[in-house]
């Protein structure tokens, strides 16, 4: 879509690209949501692609993902033998209802900040344990917890003019044993719902992430191994309002789903004993 209300593109910004916001700004990435739809408020759009951001870091201390990163080029990466979780990378980039163009444009940090509750990027990096660093637009640097950036449907933390610099996501937790679920009304539709279990190796904790039919991510967190009683209450704990609805789903219908996906995740993950 063309967005007739835009008048400059800074193609060049500055190495702290807050420096140069102001009010009738947007960041631009892959740009996949900005063009959809019309954007009457924008007069200006500042191209961060042009900053060169490493997209993809693995060390010793797990992986950093440039928040510019492509989805194509996360699928594409090849995680080291021992991160047991590393498939999730490329599983929660299959869960993206894109078409090719989307696929090869959209970036990683794009979908987290769109927070939208069958953001695939969302879910990932909630289940993983990341933290995302924060850049200000008066040059300060902050981390927040994956599970707390979303607040709602379309709602995060960000504050004016503040962006996404790098999600990363540490070693422990992508050397976790996991088991995921996913439901949509199509073979490549919008996730209904989106469930994901860890579980440490040589322990019996589980954590699972529940998206998709929540408005913002939860994180259901037991020591030891629960038993499937106590695993529906707590998912029967989750608040009704959290709950999403819209045409993939009704609140009830998506609770109903979490239960009985929740159930097999335990399963799957009991079976065989400590890792």
């Amino acid at each position: 879509m063309d967005l007739n209300t835009i008048t400059e593109v800074v193609r060049r910004p500055a190495d702290l690209p807050g420096a140069d916001w102001r009010e009738g700004d947007a960041w631009l990435a892959g740009g996949t949501w900005l063009y959809s739809v019309e954007q009457p408020h924008l007069d200006r759009l500042i191209d961060l692609t042009s900053l060169r951001w490493e997209p993809l870091v693995p060390s010793d201390t797990g992986l950093a993902i440039g928040a510019t990163c492509t989805v194509r080029d996360l699928h594409a990466f090849e995680p080291p033998g021992e991160w047991t979780a590393g498939h999730l990378l490329a599983t929660s980039c299959e869960a993206f209802l894109s078409s090719f163009k989307v696929w090869n444009s959209a970036t990683v940090g794009g979908n987290i900040c769109m927070s939208l509750p069958a953001g695939p990027m969302i879910t990932l990096t909630v289940a993983l344990e990341a933290t995302y660093e924060l850049w200000a637009t008066d040059g300060s640097v902050r981390t927040v917890d994956a599970h707390d950036f979303v607040t709602g449907d379309n709602r995060n933390v960000l504050a004016p003019g503040e962006i996404l610099r790098r999600i990363d996501i540490p070693a422990r937790a992508l050397r976790k044993r996991t088991a995921h679920r996913r439901f949509s009304l199509t073979r490549l539709g919008r996730s209904t719902v989106f469930l994901v279990g860890t579980r440490t190796p040589g322990t019996s904790d589980l954590l699972l992430t529940v998206t998709a039919g929540t408005t913002r991510p939860v994180r259901l967190a037991f020591d030891t191994m629960p038993d499937a009683d106590a695993l529906r209450r707590a998912v029967d704990a989750i608040p009704d309002g959290v709950w999403f609805a819209d045409p993939n789903g009704t609140p009830e219908h998506r609770r109903h789903l979490t239960q009985h996906f929740a159930e097999e995740i335990r399963r799957e993950l009991t079976a065989g004993g400590p890792a």
